[in-house]
């Protein structure tokens, strides 16, 4: 599955709406971005996320602050874009410092504008089946399963990881009476005995755990669908970066036994910005 053939699509959708709200003298969706510190990999995905916002025609605002902002601080900023009636999408990227409560900043974020889709109130909703903004990559990997028009009803999902952003969401999507969903869902983690077992049983893996090449071509059964959210970076000083991506599938071999599967880099990643562009857009749909 390429996800970065289908997230194109996604924003392709979104520039043609985008222009007929241009055209209409209507208002423009606009996300705020706000980074803490100079983290690489999130000045990558925050770079990566305003480049999206131009492509589909969106307005961006980007917020830095340094590493040693105070907590209250960054939260008065998060009331000042709650109380701007031009913003209509609101992300912070984690991690944050750990002088600063990752919980309390994504509380402190108007649910109608967390576009990022990690505040209780989305959360709650979505588990009860109700309108909300559903977590970026749980709603990329949603979105790339019917792009595809991959059938789920009836089969067994795995999702290897159980974290707020991506886990269990999955979890509770897969398992939705929707399409794509209707699966039997087995959630596994750190404290599950033999996952390989369960990963054999499964139809679909979603593998979200972080753990490099994790799932392995004696884990996964002859057709099965997996789906690698895992992205870590990995010395390697033969590139001029310095490092390389791996996900948490061996992707080489375990790629030989599947029906589908989602390469790293290029595959849930774009999909995740590709699905925060949707919610940015519903957002300023809803507010106007």
């Amino acid at each position: 599955m390429d996800g970065k053939k289908a997230a194109q699509a996604i924003k392709d959708e979104l520039r043609i709406e985008v222009a007929q709200l241009v055209a209409e003298g209507k208002k423009i969706p606009h996300l705020a971005a706000v980074l803490v510190g100079t983290n690489g990999a999130s000045e990558t995905y925050v770079a990566a996320k305003v480049k999206a916002c131009e492509e589909v025609g969106f307005k961006s605002t980007l917020v830095r602050f340094e590493e040693d902002i105070s907590e209250v601080r960054l939260l008065d900023k998060i009331n000042d874009l709650n109380s701007d009636p031009d913003i209509d999408g609101i992300l912070v990227q984690l991690p944050l410092p750990k002088n600063i409560s990752d919980e309390n900043i994504i509380n402190a974020i108007d649910p109608e504008k967390d576009v990022d889709g990690f505040h209780p109130v989305n959360t709650g909703k979505m588990l009860q089946g109700l309108p909300c903004f559903i977590p970026a990559t749980p709603y990329g990997i949603m979105l790339l399963l019917k792009h595809y028009k991959i059938d789920t009803a009836g089969k067994h999902a795995v999702v290897v990881g159980r974290s707020n952003i991506v886990g269990r969401p999955m979890s509770v999507l897969l398992s939705s009476n929707t399409n794509p969903g209707n699966c039997t869902v087995t959630v596994c983690h750190s404290k599950t005995t033999d996952i390989k077992n369960f990963c054999l049983q499964a139809d679909i893996i979603v593998a979200a755990l972080g753990k490099p090449e994790f799932i392995t071509a004696d884990m996964v059964k002859e057709g099965a669908i997996v789906i690698d959210v895992g992205i870590t970076r990995m010395e390697d000083s033969s590139r001029k970066s310095g490092f390389k991506l791996k996900g948490d599938v061996a992707y080489d071999t375990v790629a030989l036994k599947c029906s589908w599967i989602t390469p790293v880099p290029g595959g849930v990643g774009p999909m995740t910005i590709a699905a925060l562009m949707k919610n940015t857009f519903e957002s300023c749909m809803e507010k106007n």
